[in-house]
């Protein structure tokens, strides 16, 4: 591997204020990509852009909420006036929810949940789908979950939402296959140390799992890698 082999090129990271989406704006950063950072809280965004400049990296924060359609078409229009092409894109930014039986899920709360991890990735598809179209190495990863294959009793909700996702980005990777250098990639982290895991699991010990720099590494190593389109792997 060259030292910056992603030298050029431009990767945009949603959820990228900590946690997976941090450390893959950082490694991302780290192999030559200039990030753009997009979460909806700014300090954390300048946290990961002054620690992607201070390893000789560049970066751009773009704080937006992306459950509001107008916010994700600004991003796509400000991008598309200053880079030619996106040739990463890594959609990364989920919202868990309440964990609990199906009967009791509060409808209002699982269409949150849906609007984030599924329409708003829809709309992101397609605002940077032109962009995308122009890159000669195009990646779009997309971080899942094991519960979107494999139901679990209490993670209704955010399975559904993760199931729905998988089905939409495979979808969009199997109508790109043939007409363009578009490659569609799945990760699933498994049990990492995040924000989320720590919601979901309060009793657990913390360094009793693997570090988010394990994944985004990972991602990251993605963003250059030759695959078969529809490429998924488990992280640890």
């Amino acid at each position: 591997m060259t030292e910056n082999p992603l030298a050029g090129r431009l990767a945009l990271v949603t959820g990228a204020s900590r946690g997976i989406g941090a450390a893959t704006a950082r490694a991302l950063g780290a192999m030559g990509a200039h990030v753009v950072l997009t979460a909806r809280t700014a300090g954390g965004l300048e946290e990961v852009e002054e620690a992607i400049h201070a390893a000789g990296g560049s970066a751009t924060i773009a704080p937006l909420d992306l459950t509001e359609p107008e916010s994700i078409a600004r991003l796509a229009t400000a991008i598309e006036d200053r880079w030619q092409a996106l040739d990463v894109l890594v959609l990364n930014a989920a919202q868990l929810g309440s964990l609990s039986a199906v009967p009791a899920i509060d409808p209002k709360e699982m269409a949150r949940v849906l609007t984030l991890n599924v329409s708003a990735q829809a709309a992101m598809i397609a605002a940077f789908d032109p962009l995308l179209r122009r890159s000669t190495l195009a990646r779009v990863i997309g971080v899942t979950s094991s519960v979107g294959r494999k139901p679990r009793a209490f993670w209704g909700s955010y399975g559904a939402s993760k199931a729905a996702f998988e089905a939409l980005l495979l979808a969009y990777g199997d109508e790109m296959a043939e007409i363009s250098a578009i490659r569609v990639a799945l990760v699933d982290p498994g049990a990492t140390r995040t924000a989320m895991r720590a919601r979901a699991y309060p009793g657990e010990e913390p360094r009793s799992v693997k570090p988010p720099e394990v994944v985004g590494d990972r991602i990251a190593a993605l963003a250059i890698e030759g695959y078969a389109d529809g490429h998924f792997e488990r992280v640890g």
